[in-house]
């Protein structure tokens, strides 16, 4: 890989999980400011992850058969970066929904097609994957802890003008990227309806499913979780930036991780981790040093988890179902996963609050965790 794209690669990473960075811990906070209750909160928040269900497959398809990978990734950038300036236009309900939902909509067609092209250009140097990702983590980082100072000192709705400054810093990106060459022809591919059958998919991707609903509720809830508690935006945004600060440093452990353990024996702890720190956020958030300890176990429950599960992908879809599989693994887990994670914790959250909504995000793991140790498929 030349010097020129391992930047234009770090570069989206960076500009796409800063947008990360800047909704997912503040834009639940803008629709509380607007006075919306909890359900509709966990229904707006759910909507990025519900498109990726569906939406994934489409693209994962245009990019295999006609567009390529990259290209599908540039024109719905830009239709995504369109539809989210209509969240200026109006405040209601089904304005909202529809512009959320439209933006998520196309917007998720960019890490999944940009995972696979990083990944092809790598080749067998997949350990490397991590000195270009920690880009992204970088990212979060910058913008979770930004926008946290940004909000104690304006206004809320000025989180709109952050999240559109990152959408075209994607874009800009994005177009530099070059497509990634691969093997279509000479080879014999098994059909994917028969790959997504096979054991050892299932089992993945039933695991991931689990891991992203146990996600749900930190990803809706945990940033109104904080204030209520008493903690301020800033504080808010280096807790969340304490996490991604780890998840840095086992992305750049990652040949080393590769080399030492399998990727089952790699997911086996990111989820047994996931079980501990879920617990910790349900029922000791108001201490200080555990949620710190609770936020530092995001390097497991991420950083490991998403890397080992992509590698997982990767290796299982093959030659031309390589998008697609991204695609699968997408939807599936972040998308059905989230989506019902972030409902399901909307629903509990008001009448039995949040201890009881973390314990339940526990629980899922847990049964993720029991799963891939009952089916003791290490090829997974």
């Amino acid at each position: 890989m030349t010097r020129g794209l391992y930047w234009q690669l770090a570069g989206f990473y960076f500009f796409y999980f800063g947008y990360i960075g800047a909704f997912a811990p503040y834009f639940s906070l803008y629709l509380d400011s607007l006075g919306y209750t909890a359900a509709l909160i966990g229904v707006l928040m759910t909507l990025p992850q519900a498109m990726r269900i569906f939406a994934p497959h489409l693209w994962g398809y245009l990019s295999d058969r006609r567009w390529g990978h990259v290209g599908v990734a540039r024109w719905t950038g830009v239709a995504g970066t369109v539809c989210f300036f209509g969240v200026f236009v109006d405040h209601s309900f089904v304005w909202l929904f529809a512009c959320i939902g439209l933006w998520s909509f196309f917007w998720s067609a960019a890490l999944p097609l940009v995972e696979t092209t990083t990944l092809n250009h790598l080749g067998e140097r997949g350990g490397d994957y991590g000195r270009i990702r920690l880009w992204g983590s970088v990212g979060f980082i910058a913008t979770v802890v930004g926008v946290g100072w940004v909000l104690d000192r304006a206004a809320i709705g000025t989180l709109l003008w952050i999240v559109s400054a990152t959408m075209l810093g994607i874009l800009a990106c994005v177009w530099r990227v070059p497509e990634s060459r691969v093997a279509r022809q000479g080879e014999r591919h098994e059909p994917i309806l028969q790959v997504l059958k096979r054991r050892e998919v299932i089992v993945l991707i039933t695991a991931c499913f689990l891991m992203s609903v146990a996600h749900g509720p930190y990803y809706t809830f945990f940033s109104i979780h904080l204030v209520d508690l008493g903690y301020s935006k800033s504080a808010i945004g280096w807790l969340w930036a304490i996490g991604v600060i780890a998840e840095i440093a086992v992305f750049a452990c990652l040949p080393w991780l590769y080399r030492s353990f399998s990727h089952h024996s790699l997911l086996i702890w990111s989820f047994a981790l996931a079980v501990l720190r879920f617990a910790l956020i349900a029922w000791a958030a108001h201490i200080p040093a555990v949620l710190l300890f609770a936020q530092l176990l995001h390097a497991a429950t991420f950083g490991v988890f998403h890397s080992a599960a992509l590698a997982s992908v990767h290796r299982l879809f093959r030659g031309p179902h390589q998008a697609r599989g991204q695609a699968a693994y997408s939807s599936l887990s972040f998308g059905l996963g989230g989506t019902l994670g972030g409902l399901g914790s909307g629903l509990v959250w008001e009448p039995w609050g949040p201890a009881a909504t973390f314990t339940v995000a526990g629980a899922c793991a847990l049964a993720g965790l029991m799963l891939l140790r009952i089916s003791g498929d290490r090829r997974c």
